[in-house]
């Protein structure tokens, strides 16, 4: 179903997979890498979520810096991650999205879902760029929660997550009253089934909440 293209952002070309839907979209959506690149699991969720009637768009984010990068769920690739995500920057990563938004132009509405680092790039996607959002377990948005925000998002977090603790959760609460803040028995990264905290229930609870956000606020 998916397959690789390309668009031009402020920061060159941008390599991206791509999953079509059957039919007349519902809408698009920029799907947000983890640190681990645009690898088979991000690929796979971009194809999720085209059958689920969406045009999905997943930028490799780290093109700017290096091309290609798939990471594995180890040590090194934890290691090599934060490096590119840290080389990158957030305001490089904030303007490959708007330009992936922009070469989804004429798909319906567009919104953003992201992972882990592309929590926050969600996050980001929904404060600065209007784009409606979901972000999942973003450890990296609590000095953006004081923005106001130009579209909805919705959070998603693990209670066992040892990186973002229950009271960073309660700072989205308390910052983003208007916001929808979901928590689910599971570690970091329960999404992911290459992750050792993937945890199914809590991955199909979110996807639904998920797809139901979309539903609204892209129709």
């Amino acid at each position: 179903m998916g397959y690789w293209t390309h668009f031009d952002s402020p920061h060159g070309r941008i390599h991206a997979w791509r999953a079509d839907p059957q039919g007349t979209p519902r809408g698009a959506l920029v799907v947000v890498q983890e640190i681990f690149g645009v690898n088979p699991h991000i690929r796979t969720v971009a194809e999720g979520f085209a059958r689920e009637g969406y045009v999905a768009l997943a930028p490799a984010y780290f093109d700017p810096v290096e091309h290609g990068v798939e990471l594995d769920y180890d040590a090194d690739g934890i290691a090599r991650g934060k490096v590119l995500i840290g080389a990158l920057g957030l305001e490089r990563a904030s303007d490959i999205t708007r330009a992936a938004a922009d070469a989804l132009a004429g798909q319906g509405r567009i919104g953003s879902v992201g992972y882990c680092w592309g929590g926050t790039v969600a996050l980001l996607a929904a404060l600065r760029l209007g784009l409606p959002s979901v972000s999942y377990y973003g450890a990296r948005n609590l000095p953006f929660l004081g923005e106001t925000p130009r579209a909805a998002v919705m959070f998603h977090f693990g209670e066992q997550d040892a990186s973002i603790p229950q009271d960073m959760v309660q700072a989205h609460r308390d910052a983003l009253p208007q916001m929808a803040v979901h928590t689910y028995p599971a570690g970091h990264g329960f999404n992911c089934d290459l992750r050792a905290d993937y945890d199914p229930a809590s991955a199909q609870r979110a996807r639904q909440r998920t797809l139901d956000f979309f539903r609204t606020h892209l129709s």
